[in-house]
């Protein structure tokens, strides 16, 4: 879902290239690392801990381009200084991929226990067949037969793909902890939905929040149910933390995503990625005054064309808003004969 409005303001409209740095803040660097996906970078930031070394927020994934990419930033902007500290704001593997490649060469993980334990725990799990847990939820959502046969020939992505192997071991965050990086004293407050226990950082110093993808500007994240737990509600999560980290914002606020350009406009865009998913329930509601599959309701919803690349997380998007309404009590559901779920608004 999109949304921004002339209240969100991109003080720095170029981003840096792949070799290059650009130092936003005393001591706070903004690297661009590229993803081999629709979404083709994501922001890394590098704070200066002088004697210590650097501590990197998040990584991009683990590629052989990417390493390169590392290695001459390391020996360049960096200036040889080692990175002593990755802190990972959410287990995704755009963000942790090279989380072990620099544990490898010394540096300490700060993140959630539970960015911590699904890394883990995802990273050491390599499927060469996609699972009948997947096959049966794809069939909930009411993916078309068609494609469920095709995917069915094909190996399934696995985080490993694209993350390296990640040691044991990490320096626990938790919702008001304070942490002192790069000469600031930062509030740890969690997010949700988007990731569980998704950290992100607050200065006391100044006006800097490093939102990684709780934060973003001009875009939304996904917020979706996974067939590891198809009873999910993430998109209440998501509004909650939404909601809860509103209080914190300020206008002055200059704000370090996870994708896109920084920004300053807080409460403007808080509101806009609450607000965003409420109207899209309203369309959603009317959209299903017949009973409609999850894979039937991509049009009240997005504002793009779903195509071959971005079905699956439409559907999982559109899946996680469905059973919100239904968690509500909103919508009902019942199995069609092929085992997709088919869900209707409540007649008031």
């Amino acid at each position: 879902m999109d949304g921004a409005t002339a209240a969100i303001r991109y003080p720095l409209e170029t981003p840096p290239t792949p070799d290059e740095a650009i130092e936003i803040a005393e001591g706070v660097l903004w690297l661009r690392i590229p993803l081999p996906m629709a979404l083709d970078h994501v922001n890394v930031y590098a704070l200066d801990d002088g004697a210590d070394g650097w501590t990197l927020v998040d990584t991009g994934t683990f590629t052989k381009k990417t390493v390169r990419i590392w290695e001459a930033l390391l020996a360049g902007p960096l200036k040889g200084k080692p990175v002593h500290r990755v802190l990972i704001t959410h287990h995704h593997p755009d963000h942790v991929g090279m989380l072990g490649w620099f544990m490898e060469r010394g540096a300490a993980h700060w993140t959630s226990r539970t960015s911590y334990l699904l890394s883990r725990m995802l990273v050491l799990d390599v499927e060469e067949h996609h699972s009948e847990a997947n096959l049966r939820f794809w069939k909930s959502a009411g993916m078309p037969d068609d494609m469920i046969a095709r995917r069915r020939e094909t190996r399934p992505f696995n985080f490993a793909d694209i993350v390296a192997p990640i040691p044991v071991g990490h320096y626990r965050l938790v919702e008001g902890d304070t942490v002192r990086i790069g000469g600031r004293t930062w509030d740890v407050r969690m997010g949700g939905g988007h990731a569980p226990e998704h950290v992100t950082l607050w200065s006391r110093d100044d006006n800097l929040v490093i939102g990684g993808d709780q934060l973003l500007p001009s875009i939304s994240p996904n917020v979706g149910v996974q067939a590891a737990e198809p009873e999910a509600d993430p998109l209440s999560d998501w509004l909650e933390a939404c909601e809860r980290l509103a209080t914190f914002a300020r206008e002055d606020q200059f704000v370090l995503p996870g994708h896109k350009l920084p920004f300053t406009g807080l409460p403007t865009r808080m509101h806009q990625l609450i607000n965003n998913h409420h109207g899209g329930l309203r369309r959603l509601k009317a959209h299903i005054a017949e009973p409609k599959t999850a894979v039937d309701c991509f049009s009240p919803l997005f504002k793009r064309k779903i195509d071959a690349g971005t079905f699956h997380l439409a559907m999982i998007e559109a899946y996680a808003h469905l059973a919100h309404l239904h968690r509500l009590g909103e919508a009902t559901r019942t199995r069609r004969a092929d085992g997709a779920w088919l869900w209707q608004a409540e007649q008031a």
